[in-house]
Order: C-alpha cells, then sequence, then structure tokens
C-alpha cells in the first residue's frame, strides 16, 4: 500500500472551495497592515491566532472581515493571491477557482477595479512562473440584500474577461439562496458558471433552493443534504459536485471530531464530493493539510483519496483535454511501484 502521506503530496489537484480573502496569514495580515498605517484590534500575532477558536459562523466572519481591512491597494490584492498561490503549488494543486468578496471591499471603499486588478495580476504570474492556473469566482455576501449585490454584478460586468463565476457566500443562517432569484438568473444570462454555499449550517431545503431557484452546478458545503434521502438522491443521479472542507467543518463545529466528518458516507452514497481549504489561514490547513486530516480520521484508502482527487478535477471549469492529462496523470502515479 503507498504511503498515504507521498500519495497525496503525489497528485495532482484541483481546489475548487478557495475563499482568497481567507488565506490571508496573520503575519502578513500585520505586514499589510504597518504598510498601509492600520491599527488592528489584536497587538501580536500570537493574539490574533488565539481569537480563532470560533463557536460557529458567525464569529468566524466577524474576524473574517476585519482581516479584510488591512487589503487596500491592488498590490495587497497581488500579495494576497500570490502568497496562496505558491501554497497551492507546494500541495502540488494545479488548477484553482478562487472566490473573492468584492463588497466586503467596496464597502470600505476599494474599487472593484483594484481588487480584481490585483488578483488577476497574480493568476496571470502564478501561470507563468508556477504552472498553476487559476481563475476568479465573484461571491455575493448573503447577509446583504440582493439589490447590493445587483450593483456588484454590474460592476463585474465589466471584468468579464476576468472572472468566470458568480458564487454565494456569508451568513447563511436566516439567508436562503431565493433571497438572490434575479440577480443569479441574471449572472447566468451574462454567461457566468453559478455555484452557491448551502447546506453549511442551513437545512437541505436551501440545496435545493440552489440548485432549482439559482440554477447552479455545483453546491459548496452541501453537509447536510445527508438529511434528506430525496436530495441526496438528486445529487448522486445527477453528479452534482459538492466542495467539502473538512477543516473547516471542524473549526465552525459543523462536526464535532473529524471521525464524525460525513465525507466517507458521501462518498458511499454515490455523491461527487471534492476536498478543500476554505479559509486556511484561519481554519489550520490548506489542501494537502485537509486531506491528511480527514484521510486519517476515516482511515481512507489509496483508491477513496484517489476518488476525491478526481472528483475535484471532473468538476473543475478546466478544458477536456487538461483534466484528461490531470486524470492520466493520476493513473501514472497509482501505478509507481511501492
Amino acid at each position: 500500500m503507498h504511503d498515504t502521506s507521498s500519495l497525496i503530496k503525489r497528485l495532482p489537484k484541483c481546489e475548487l472551495h478557495i475563499h482568497i480573502e481567507g488565506s490571508l496569514e496573520p503575519e502578513l495580515m500585520f505586514a499589510l497592515a504597518r504598510r498601509n498605517g492600520i491599527r488592528l484590534l489584536y497587538e501580536s500575532v500570537d493574539a490574533l491566532r488565539q481569537a480563532y477558536r470560533f463557536r460557529n459562523l458567525q464569529d468566524f466572519l466577524d474576524i473574517y472581515y476585519q482581516g479584510m481591512s488591512v487589503l487596500i491597494t491592488e498590490q495587497d490584492f497581488y500579495d494576497l493571491a500570490s502568497a496562496y498561490l505558491q501554497r497551492a503549488r507546494a500541495d502540488n494543486v494545479r488548477h484553482v477557482e478562487m472566490f473573492f468578496d468584492p463588497q466586503g471591499h467596496t464597502a470600505r471603499g476599494v474599487a472593484f477595479s483594484t481588487v480584481v486588478g490585483g488578483l488577476h495580476r497574480a493568476i496571470t504570474d502564478a501561470r507563468r512562473e508556477l504552472g498553476v492556473d487559476a481563475s476568479l469566482i465573484m461571491c455575493f455576501l448573503r447577509h446583504l440584500d440582493e439589490v447590493d449585490a445587483e450593483k456588484t454584478l454590474d460592476c463585474a460586468l465589466a471584468f468579464r474577461d476576468k472572472i468566470v463565476g458568480i458564487g454565494l457566500d456569508s451568513s447563511e443562517s436566516g439567508n436562503p439562496p431565493s433571497k438572490f432569484r434575479r440577480v443569479f438568473a441574471r449572472a447566468r444570462d451574462a454567461g457566468f458558471f453559478v455555484t452557491a454555499h448551502a447546506g453549511e449550517e442551513g437545512p437541505p431545503s436551501y440545496v435545493w433552493e440552489a440548485l432549482d431557484v439559482l440554477g447552479v452546478a455545483r453546491i459548496d458545503h452541501g453537509n447536510r443534504s445527508l438529511e434528506d434521502q430525496a436530495l441526496v438522491g438528486r445529487l448522486a443521479r445527477e453528479h452534482v459536485a459538492l466542495t467539502v472542507c473538512p477543516l473547516s467543518n471542524l473549526r465552525l463545529r459543523v462536526v464535532d471530531d473529524l471521525t464524525h466528518h460525513p465525507l466517507r458516507r458521501m462518498l458511499d452514497k454515490g455523491l461527487m464530493v471534492s476536498v478543500n481549504s476554505d479559509d486556511p489561514a484561519y481554519f489550520g490547513g490548506y489542501v494537502n493539510d485537509n486531506y491528511h486530516a480527514v484521510s486519517d480520521a476515516l482511515r481512507l484508502e489509496r483508491d477513496e483519496i484517489a476518488a476525491i482527487v478526481r472528483n475535484g478535477i471532473s468538476a473543475s471549469l478546466m478544458t477536456a483535454s487538461e483534466k484528461d492529462s490531470a486524470l492520466a496523470e493520476i493513473a501514472r502515479v497509482l501505478a509507481e511501484p511501492l
């Protein structure tokens, strides 16, 4: 049997659920704060990390939005994305679909063009220098109203060549997908790929709404789908991808222990699940850390690990030829001698 750690490292992977603002490590946060003359609420990196004891999603979001305050210039966004993409390459991630939250920046007076400009420049450089292909998925903050989302979509249309998709994130409880019915219809009509967070804290009905009202092609998280067997059957039949984030689920207390994580049950029910890092600076790990943690906790076999990696590739926006190449590489890795 292959050594699990070595196998995870060698397999070429996609990351489909990464909030770039959630990759802002405390060290970089303090460096950007100094550069921009911003005083943080925490006196040190250690003090900030001590605050990462979240009881729920809202606890995390309160600190997450505070962290955004240091992101002011195009160079800040470039540095943020570059740091993440270097870590992704170290984890043998070849393709990234990167969420970003422009409303968290434009509300502070940062221009939409500043955000996209810095992120896109980092993506361009990473493709050339690191061999990592990345693209941008713009998320609407669901605790804000649809009118604000409409204005944000208007901004995004001017950058259609740099933004491939539209998502929905932030506080799920009390903010159902149907709240954004009209703006998602506009996004689909404009040709954007659409996805949405659903079934993390929200009920299975939110997953149904994301599929039927928003018309999404992917579900981000989706853990609570398992509470509804009709929904599970549909997700399996239609091969709807679920972008699962184990360490995030643990830190936000969606599960109380990774040994209770639903990932294996999802696999057993034929669901197309992938493993991702969500907000790695806050939740204790990047892609390979998530694979290691959940593989150890659930005692995943090598074929199960490979199946999860294949799911990420299949669910991605890579071209058919890129997917074929990645899947062929996985086959070569699995065929290597012990």
